[in-house]
């Protein structure tokens, strides 16, 4: 029976030393059509190991109903992984961090406005055991133990950056013990005094986080576990984007280097991100330190291998690094997949989404106004609709509090936006005698993932008021936008196409006679949603740093393919294209 274990500051694993060499491959970032690729790329690097992180709310979508296929479907990819003779190191948490939504928790948790996030809170811990019942199970088989590759699992990630509760963190120890998880468990952290004093556990192994600097992060871990392996579980090689940002880069040199240092410390390695992938639909997550930031979709992360699975210079530079230490990589390095370009995509018909509400939505009655969870609304958009009477002088419309980014239109004609990072949190209006109809659309941009304030409920969180008056009698429209197949469209001319601020649906159509990847532009385009056959393809905005979307070619198909955009402002273009080049 093989098995991970610590043995005079070495793993060992069958009776003998092994430095593991680890890269981050999420497999819900990735088409499935492509998770072997990746893997070899790994493998052909050098590595000997996958980590990937398991997300709860992909899984576990609403409470009690589960998924584990297609993008989800984890025992495949790890399947795969055994195949091609690498280790694996999983770490369900249950939180993950990861730049995903929620860090992974899922949406409905905020349903219960008493909820307590990762600690001892029962109704939170037995929510979490429910899951463990279904996952663990599945994973189990998987283990190193019952001749799989997986050789260790987290318990908890990153715990000591969000609280010191240890009785919670030995309670996740053991619900995997209660399921026979019996590979080596492991805690990670930040190499900072209070993170590994509030992350660590007694007797399980803790392994630290950074991008720069191993040996004194290294030196700060061996103060308090200095009988153990040296492990870097997160190795940040490169770095995420938020919107209105530039695109991270790192010096692959730099990253050379630092590589080059902790192996030569006998440390082991886990390159976070190996291949970022992409936040495909509305799983983005967001940060909040000073202000509110949501992550763009691409998750390239400027990693070795980059998001359309290409090894860079920095992929050959670690390859040679490992081969300095290891000796030569016998895996070739895999071809790589065509990129194409099929030209424009002509945006032919439209519909505007006020319009269209009765095909997407049910319009529900509430005398006071809810939030997205209290709807049973995972992502996407909500509306909001009310009347104000008059007449009504000049005034103020307050939002307490828009999460996250909020249209606002008065009897259909758009009156401004309001936005969660900005220090404008009102509209000016004046009501006629006749009074007016209140449309207020807001679009969820990614719950936080990481930090003390994990519990970003989305929606108007409170409620609206005009001055000082708060409104009440609402009609509320749940925007998932998971099925947009109902959709009625008209025929459009060139002159037509744009209406300013006016939130619509565009389709257009393409044929394909090799479906390969490729990229999606969107010059003139402002900021929407785009679905490819159906398949939510992610988040674009104008304002950058990502101005294009990469399109794998597994979802497109040979024959006819159907393009639907939301755009929430308006466009200048009647047309998409579809390039090789980002």
């Amino acid at each position: 029976m093989a098995k991970l274990e610590t043995r005079n500051n070495q793993f060992i694993l069958n009776g003998e030393p092994i430095q593991i060499l680890s890269g981050a491959i999420h497999y819900f970032r990735v088409v499935p059509e492509y998770w072997e690729d990746r893997l070899l790329k790994l493998r052909a690097c050098g590595f000997n190991t996958v980590e990937t992180y398991v997300p709860w709310n992909l899984h576990e979508p609403e409470e009690g109903q589960f998924n584990f296929e297609g993008l989800a479907n984890l025992t495949s990819f790890l399947e795969i992984a055994n195949e091609l003779g690498l280790y694996a190191i999983v770490r369900p948490s249950p939180y993950i961090c990861a730049e995903w939504e929620f860090g992974g928790l899922p949406y409905w948790l905020l349903n219960d406005d008493n909820m307590r996030l990762r600690c001892t809170h029962e109704p939170y811990l037995k929510k979490v055991s429910n899951y463990y019942d279904v996952l663990l199970p599945m994973l189990k088989t998987y283990l190193c133990t019952n001749g799989g590759p997986i050789i260790a699992m987290q318990i908890e990630n990153e715990y000591g950056s969000y609280g010191n509760d240890k009785n919670y963190m030995q309670e996740n120890k053991t619900m995997l013990e209660e399921h026979d998880i019996d590979v080596l468990l492991f805690t990670s952290d930040g190499p900072e005094d209070s993170m590994l004093q509030g992350g660590m556990l007694q007797g399980v192994l803790e392994t630290v986080n950074f991008g720069s600097n191993a040996q004194g992060a290294f030196n700060q871990l061996k103060k308090y576990q200095p009988n153990s392996p040296l492990m870097c579980m997160e190795f940040w090689n490169g770095w995420f984007d938020h919107w209105f940002e530039e695109h991270h880069e790192r010096n692959p040199k730099e990253v050379a280097n630092e590589l080059e240092t902790m192996l030569k410390l006998g440390a082991s390695v886990n390159f976070y991100m190996f291949h970022g992938g992409t936040n495909f639909g509305f799983y983005n997550g967001a940060n909040h330190i000073h202000n509110y930031e949501p992550t763009v979709t691409s998750y390239d992360y400027d990693a070795p291998l980059n998001e359309y699975g290409e090894p860079t210079e920095k992929y050959f530079l670690i390859r040679d690094v490992i081969q300095n230490h290891f000796g030569k990589v016998t895996h070739k390095v895999p071809e790589q997949m065509e990129r194409k370009t099929f030209g424009s995509v002509k945006m032919k018909q439209r519909t505007n989404l006020l319009e269209s509400l009765d095909k997407l939505s049910e319009r529900i009655h509430s005398y006071d106004i809810k939030n997205m969870e209290k709807m049973g609304q995972d992502y996407g958009f909500i509306l909001y609709e009310t009347n104000i009477s008059g007449p009504r002088d000049k005034g103020r419309l307050y939002f307490q509090d828009v999460h996250d980014r909020a249209l606002v239109f008065v009897d259909e004609r758009y009156m401004g936006t309001v936005e969660r990072w900005s220090d404008n949190n009102h509209v000016e209006l004046s009501i006629p005698e006749n009074g007016v109809k209140l449309s207020i659309l807001i679009e969820n941009m990614g719950r936080i993932n990481y930090g003390p304030l994990l519990k970003d409920r989305k929606g108007i969180t409170e409620g609206v008021r005009f001055e000082n008056q708060f409104l009440y009698d609402w009609f509320i429209y749940p925007l998932k936008l998971n099925d947009v197949s109902q959709l009625d469209f008209i025929e459009i001319g060139q002159s037509e196409a744009s209406q300013e601020n006016t939130p619509a649906f565009y389709q257009g159509h393409i044929m394909i006679e090799e479906p390969a990847d490729t990229m999606v532009h969107l010059n003139g385009w402002t900021k929407g949603v785009i679905f490819v056959n159906g398949f939510n393809l992610g988040r674009y905005w104008e304002v950058g740093p990502q101005r294009s979307l990469y399109l794998p070619g597994p979802l497109l198909k040979k024959g006819l393919n159907q393009f639907i955009i939301f755009e929430q402002h308006g466009t200048k273009n009647t047309e998409i294209w579809l390039k090789k080049d980002s």
